[in-house]
C-alpha cells in the first residue's frame, strides 16, 4: 500500500498538472495551443473593444454608439449568427470596424477533435468572407478555451489568436458593475472583452430581438458611461490589429 506520504506527493502533482492544463486551455496569456495576444504594448493612450457573439440585434445600438464618439472596435462574429444577421455584419464591416472568427456555433472546444475544431473555424471563415467581403485573421475562441489542433488550424486559416485584458462580465453584471469594473482597471494597450450576442440566435430575428435586447441592455448601458470617460482621460479606440500593429 502508498504510504501517506506518497498520496500527498502523488495528490499535489495531481492538482499542479490539472491547474497548469487549466492555464494553458484558458490562461489569458497561454500560447500553449497557439499563438495568441491579450494586450497591446504599453506606452500609447491606446485601447481595444472587442464585442463577442455577434452580429445580432443588439449589434446596431452598438455601432450607433461607437459612431457617436467616433471610436472602432473589433466583433468577434459567430459564422451561424451572420448567416441569420448578414445586414447587421455588412454594417459592420461598413462603419469601419474589424471582424474576427468566433467559429461557426460558439461550441466550447475542450477535449473536441481536430477536425471538429478546424471545421468550426473553416466555416465561419468562408460564410464571414462572404457575407462581408473581408476575411478575418482574428479569432476568438468561444469561452477563451483552446485545445490541441488549435495551433495546426490557426496556420492553415491564417488566423492570430486574441484572448483578452479585462473581461467585463457583461452576461451576469448590471451595467454599472460592468462599467465600474472596466474604468477602475483599463490600461494603455488594453484588450477589452465585452458581448453584442448570446452565443447563436435561437428564433427567428423578430423573436430573438425581443430576447437580446434585455440581454444586451447592460453593455449597452455600460457603454455609454466607458466611452465618454475613457475619452475623457486621454485615451482613443484602435482595432485589435492597429493596437497589435501600431503605425511606426
Amino acid at each position: 500500500m502508498p504510504s501517506g506520504v506518497t498520496l500527498a506527493l502523488a495528490a499535489g502533482t495531481a492538482a499542479a498538472l490539472g491547474s497548469a492544463m487549466a492555464w494553458s486551455v484558458r490562461g489569458r496569456s497561454s500560447c500553449v495551443f497557439g499563438p495568441s495576444a491579450w494586450r497591446g504594448e504599453p506606452g500609447r493612450k491606446a485601447i481595444a473593444l472587442t464585442f463577442d457573439d455577434g452580429p445580432g440585434p443588439a449589434t446596431l445600438a452598438l455601432l450607433d454608439l461607437l459612431a457617436q464618439y467616433r471610436a472602432r472596435a473589433t466583433f468577434f462574429e459567430v459564422g451561424s449568427n451572420v448567416l441569420a444577421c448578414p445586414d447587421i455584419a455588412r454594417a459592420v464591416r461598413q462603419a469601419g470596424h474589424e471582424i474576427g472568427n468566433h467559429s461557426h456555433t460558439h461550441p466550447n472546444f475542450a477535449l473536441r477533435p481536430r477536425a471538429f475544431i478546424h471545421d468550426e473555424f473553416a466555416r465561419a471563415q468562408e460564410t464571414i468572407a462572404e457575407t462581408t467581403g473581408q476575411p478575418p485573421t482574428l479569432l476568438r475562441a468561444p469561452y477563451g478555451v483552446r485545445w490541441f489542433g488549435f495551433g495546426t488550424m490557426q496556420q492553415q486559416l491564417g488566423l492570430q489568436g486574441v484572448m483578452w485584458t479585462i473581461i467585463g462580465q457583461d452576461w451576469r453584471l448590471p451595467a454599472d458593475a460592468i462599467a465600474a469594473r472596466i474604468l477602475s482597471r483599463a490600461q494603455d494597450g488594453d484588450i477589452i472583452c465585452l458581448h453584442d450576442g448570446r452565443g447563436t440566435l435561437r428564433g427567428t430575428l423578430k423573436e430573438d430581438a425581443g430576447v437580446e435586447h434585455a440581454v444586451r441592455k447592460s453593455t449597452v448601458e455600460a457603454m455609454r458611461r466607458i466611452l465618454p470617460d475613457l475619452i475623457e482621460k486621454g485615451y482613443h479606440f484602435e482595432t485589435v490589429t492597429q493596437l497589435l500593429c501600431p503605425m511606426k
